[in-house]
């Protein structure tokens, strides 16, 4: 099966990944669960007003998201979306074909 998954993406002002949810998300998977996986795109934060602040986090410039897909190992579908799940960084998933 394949699946198509947004993650949400924290960049620091400095442009560099303050979060890996991709490589989270791998490591809480047992082996062969995921045949495959290919970045599709990635998505800017919106632009923040002056006016506006980060109150979380005032580091951060924002929130953008990454686009991946996975093929996933036939009966392993259910490990995987419980991994999306409690990954914290999943936005959404969308089951996109078979093998």
């Amino acid at each position: 099966m394949n699946y198509r998954v947004v993650f949400r993406e924290r960049r620091s002002e400095k442009a560099t990944g303050a979060a890996n949810p991709v490589g989270f998300l791998q490591g809480n998977l047992s082996e062969n669960v995921i045949r495959n996986s290919s970045f599709v795109a990635r998505n800017a934060p919106e632009a923040k007003t002056p006016s506006e602040s980060v109150e979380a986090d005032e580091e951060l410039s924002g929130l953008g998201t990454e686009i991946w897909e996975y093929e996933v190992a036939e009966g392993k579908e259910q490990e995987f979306k419980d991994a999306l799940l409690n990954s914290g960084s999943m936005v959404e998933f969308t089951l996109i074909g078979n093998n």
